[in-house]
């Protein structure tokens, strides 16, 4: 039986922002429970209006998760069956739930593989009569250019609805996450950047009348008691949730910060791998980038697999993640968008070369020196045995 090798550094630890604010997380906790507000309740309007707030727009609607947020949000723009909705080939997933749950279809670009964001350049061939908006997903913490943005909107006359999800805080050219399109939606899932102790989602947005219809729809198209002018769904951010959510924002620009500087460190002691096919994904956002996730490349010049690497260092109790190894164009149950492999190039080779690195706050310099050490020193062993050979 093989011995499991005990994790030395984890891909992601809650334990390290956790344990500062625990008893202000447990006497949030304590507060909704006495008062007994647990759905709707006051916790939950105090952080919709702050998270708002800190995202740059006026109004934020807790909904029970991210990809409600899309979904919900794109229904109350009158998206719906008939219309097409352009988003990249490369995100997770949940970004074509939340189309496709509205009754529009989903249709993907490629990605630019340089930072793994939608290749806006791509965007003109794939609009038609029918495309009504597009969703730039601001992954792994870097957001979609705002400016190439509202210029492509603008010529296309095209609703911006940012899938935010990956991108709390984070900024660029001037602007924040979230306050670019019409709307935008969040994910609080508990590893995300600001995480609630499970699931959890908002839509922000700048229109009074959008926050409006999204509070009557995830309230079941309910705008009041007993009164359904909407088909709306039961999908609420609970208040438990929520006065989780409260306690730890203050504290998120720092978090931000701290993943920023150790990407840095990161950026800094890789860059010597770059001749051995080892580089991370650029950063065009400087200080906006909040890194949620740190994502190198392991190109065909490496002379060892992304597989053999990722065993390896697991086997020195070095966790490790892939972000995400199947484009969105080829799974299963999106047959029947009739994409094939060899539509969306630039997605399918990062598919096959991205690896994703431990990255939270507090990761420390001997830690993050560690990982990279461990690369090195693997790259190195398999140098000479190849020479060897």
């Amino acid at each position: 039986m093989t011995q499991q090798v005990p994790v030395t550094i984890p891909f992601v630890d809650l334990t390290l922002q956790h344990q500062p604010i625990q008893a202000q997380l447990e006497q949030a906790i304590q507060t909704v429970i006495q008062r007994g507000d647990f759905v709707l309740g006051q916790a939950l309007a105090e952080f919709e209006a702050a998270f708002a707030q800190a995202s740059g727009v006026e109004y934020g609607v807790g909904v029970a998760s991210g990809t409600d947020a899309i979904a919900l949000g794109l229904q109350a723009c009158g998206i719906g069956a008939g219309d097409e909705v352009i988003l990249p080939a490369n995100t997770f997933i949940a970004t074509l739930i939340g189309v496709r749950d509205t009754g529009a279809t989903p249709v993907l670009v490629d990605c630019d593989p340089d930072t793994a964001l939608i290749d806006l350049s791509a965007v003109p061939k794939a609009i038609t009569t029918r495309t009504k908006a597009i969703i730039p997903v601001h992954l792994y913490g870097q957001m979609v250019s705002p400016t190439q943005l509202l210029e492509l909107a603008n010529t296309y006359n095209l609703l911006i609805f940012e899938d935010a999800a990956q991108a709390h805080l984070a900024q660029r050219e001037g602007y924040h996450a979230g306050s670019v399109g019409i709307a935008a939606a969040f994910s609080f899932y508990p590893s995300k950047n600001l995480g609630a102790f499970g699931d959890g989602g908002m839509l922000i947005t700048k229109d009074a009348g959008l926050a409006t219809k999204v509070r009557s729809l995830r309230n079941y198209g309910s705008p009041r008691k007993y009164f359904h002018p909407d088909e709306g769904k039961n999908s609420r951010l609970d208040t438990l949730q929520a006065a989780v959510l409260n306690v730890k924002l203050p504290h998120l620009a720092g978090w931000n910060q701290s993943r920023n500087l150790i990407a840095q460190q990161y950026d800094a002691l890789l860059a010597p791998l770059k001749t051995q096919g080892i580089f991370p994904l650029q950063n065009h956002s400087s200080t906006g980038h909040i890194y949620h996730i740190y994502v190198i490349r392991i190109s065909a010049d490496c002379p060892v697999t992304r597989q053999v690497i990722q065993e390896e260092l697991a086997e020195q109790g070095i966790q490790t993640g892939i972000h995400y190894p199947i484009g969105c164009h080829l799974q299963p149950a999106y047959e029947d968008l009739s994409y094939k492999v060899g539509d969306f190039p630039h997605t399918e080779l990062l598919c096959q070369e991205i690896l994703s690195l431990p990255m939270y706050p507090g990761l420390s310099e001997v830690q993050i020196n560690q990982v990279v050490d461990s690369l090195k020193n693997l790259l190195k062993t398999r140098s000479i045995a190849l020479i060897s050979g």
